[in-house]
């Protein structure tokens, strides 16, 4: 569309309701890309929404940046968890 700049999509779905949150970025560091996008979602869901939430399933491309070995991606998701106090 005549950028110069790539956007990156990262999608949630609420599989209980079909509800899609999406937003596009431009940021290379894809792990902090994700959760900075899960912090956002969680902030912008109602608070009923969030006690009715007992889990959140995340399914990333495993590439270099939200590989489950990558330390910044496992710190950056612990604190997102600690934070919400749900199983993800």
């Amino acid at each position: 569309m005549g950028c110069k700049e790539k956007y990156i999509p990262c999608g949630i779905v609420d599989e209980d309701n079909g509800q899609l949150h999406i937003i596009f970025g431009s940021s290379y560091k894809t792990s902090d890309f994700i959760v900075d996008n899960l912090i956002h979602w969680w902030k912008t869901i109602t608070p009923e929404e969030r006690q009715d939430t007992e889990l959140i399933q995340i399914k990333v491309d495993n590439g270099s940046e939200s590989s489950g070995v990558r330390t910044q991606f496992l710190k950056r998701m612990v604190e997102f968890v600690d934070q919400i106090h749900r199983p993800i």
